[in-house]
C-alpha cells in the first residue's frame, strides 16, 4: 500500500541517485575528458616535430598542424633564435619574452616553439560546472515534479471541496484518489460530510414538521375563543386573540424559513414586475408612499412579495411615518429601498438584524424573523440585503436583472 511519505521519501532517493549520476557524469566530464591546456598540447606536438636537420618544408607542415590545433599563432625558432617556419601572425623570438596568450617551449635540440593561442581555442571547452550544476538540478526538479504535483492537486481538490461545504453545499465530495495518506483524508472528509448533511437534514425537516404541527392546537385554541363569545371578558377575549396572531405569525415565520433552509432548488421562475407587486404591498399600509420604476426581475413572486411586506411590516414596526418605498435600477440590479423617519439602527446592531430571532434593543415586538427571511429571500435570488447608513432608518435590498443565481 503506498503512503504518503513512501512517496516522498521514494522521490527524495530518486533525487539523490540522478543527482549522483549527473555528478559521476560530471566528473568523466572535467577530469577525463577535459579539453587539454594549450601548454600540454605545445609540449606533446613539440615532442613530434620533425628533426632540426629535416627540410624546411616538413618543419612549416608540423607548424602548421599545431597552430590549427591550438586555433591559433605558433612560430619555430632555431637555436639561434631566428625563424625556422611560423603560421598565422608573427610572434617574438624567444628573448622578447611571453606575449599575451603566448606560451614558449624549448627543445632538446635547441630549438624553440612560441605558441599564442585564441579565444576559440577556450570557448570550445565544455560548458562550466556551474551551468551543468544548474542543468542537474533542473532534470532533479523535473522529476520530482509529477510525484509532487500529484500529491498538492488532490489537496487543491480537498480544499475546494471543504470550502464548499463550508458556504452551505452539503452535497459536495471528494474523488477518493489512490491509497495513501492524502486518499485516507478524502474518505475521511466524505464520511464526515454525509453524516452532517444527515443531520442538518434531519434537524430541518423536525423544524418544518414542528412548525406544522403547532397550528393543529392553535386552530383549536382559536376555535375555543369563538365558542367564548360574548361569554368571556372582551379584554381578555381581545389579549388572547392577539396572543394567537403573534403566534400564528411566528409559526408562519419558522415554517417559511425551514422551507427556504430545506429547498435546494429554485421553484419555476417568472418575470416578476417588483413595482407592481409593491403597490400591492403598500396599498395593507395607511402611511406607505410607493415610488420609482417598473422594474422586472426573474424569480418567485410570492417570495418576492414576503420580501416587500416583512420591509413594510418592519417599517412600521420600529420605525415613524411616513414609510417611503422605491423601486429603481441600479446598474445590472434591481433596488428595494424601503426608509421611515424612525430612529436608526446602531451600527453595532447593522448585521445583527438580520439574524433569526435577534431583536433590537429596548423592543418586544415582532418574532425577530422578519429581516433574517428578507436577507434569505434576497439572497435566493441571487442578490443581499442590508442596512443603508444615513440620518433615517433605511433598508435596501438588490437583486440581479438577469434571475435567480443563489440558493
Amino acid at each position: 500500500m503506498k503512503r504518503l511519505y513512501l512517496q516522498i521519501y521514494l522521490t527524495v532517493i530518486a533525487s539523490l541517485v540522478a543527482f549522483a549520476i549527473a555528478a559521476g557524469a560530471l566528473w568523466w566530464l572535467y577530469v577525463d575528458q577535459l579539453v587539454p591546456h594549450p601548454m600540454e598540447v605545445i609540449a606533446e606536438a613539440a615532442q613530434s616535430l620533425p628533426p632540426a636537420h629535416a627540410p624546411v618544408a616538413q618543419q612549416q607542415e608540423s607548424v602548421n598542424r599545431l597552430a590549427l590545433r591550438l586555433r591559433g599563432d605558433v612560430a619555430l625558432y632555431a637555436s639561434d633564435r631566428t625563424l625556422i617556419a611560423q603560421a598565422g601572425r608573427p610572434l617574438p623570438p624567444p628573448e622578447a619574452g611571453r606575449g599575451p596568450r603566448a606560451w614558449t617551449v624549448p627543445l632538446a635540440d635547441g630549438r624553440w616553439v612560441v605558441a599564442r593561442v585564441s579565444r576559440e581555442y577556450f570557448r570550445a571547452r565544455r560548458p562550466g560546472p556551474l551551468l551543468m550544476l544548474a542543468l542537474v538540478a533542473l532534470a532533479v526538479g523535473v522529476g520530482a515534479y509529477p510525484v509532487v504535483r500529484r500529491v498538492t492537486r488532490r489537496l487543491e481538490k480537498l480544499k475546494a471541496r471543504v470550502d464548499e461545504f463550508g458556504a452551505g453545499e452539503l452535497s459536495a465530495r471528494v474523488t477518493v484518489e489512490g491509497r495513501d495518506e492524502v486518499a485516507q483524508l478524502a474518505a475521511s472528509f466524505n464520511r464526515a460530510a454525509s453524516q452532517i448533511e444527515v443531520l442538518v437534514r434531519a434537524h430541518k425537516a423536525l423544524l418544518a414538521n414542528a412548525s406544522h404541527e403547532l397550528r393543529t392546537p392553535l386552530a383549536r385554541i382559536r376555535m375555543a375563543v369563538e365558542l367564548m363569545k360574548d361569554g368571556a371578558d372582551p379584554l381578555r377575549r381581545a389579549e388572547l386573540e392577539r396572543d394567537i396572531a403573534e403566534l400564528d405569525a411566528l409559526i408562519e415565520e419558522i415554517l417559511l424559513a425551514s422551507r427556504l433552509d430545506a429547498m435546494h432548488e429554485q421553484a419555476a421562475l417568472e418575470q416578476v414586475d417588483l413595482l407592481g407587486l409593491a403597490a400591492e404591498e403598500c396599498a395593507r399600509y395607511e402611511e406607505a408612499e410607493l415610488d420609482g420604476e417598473p422594474v422586472s426581475v426573474q424569480g418567485d413572486a410570492r417570495l418576492l412579495r414576503r420580501m416587500i411586506r416583512n420591509l413594510l411590516e418592519n417599517a412600521q414596526r420600529h420605525g415613524a411615518p411616513p414609510i417611503e418605498l422605491r423601486v429603481s435600477k441600479a446598474g445590472e440590479r434591481a433596488e428595494i429601498r424601503v426608509r421611515d423617519h424612525g430612529t436608526g439602527v446602531p451600527e453595532a446592531e447593522r448585521e445583527k438584524v438580520f439574524e433569526p430571532f435577534y431583536r433590537r434593543a429596548g423592543s418586544s415586538e415582532g418574532t425577530g424573523l422578519g429581516l433574517s427571511l428578507v436577507r434569505q429571500i434576497a439572497r435566493r435570488h441571487g442578490g443581499d440585503a442590508a442596512y443603508s447608513a444615513g440620518a433615517d432608518n433605511c433598508f435596501a435590498v438588490q437583486i440581479p436583472l438577469t434571475g435567480a443565481t443563489g440558493r
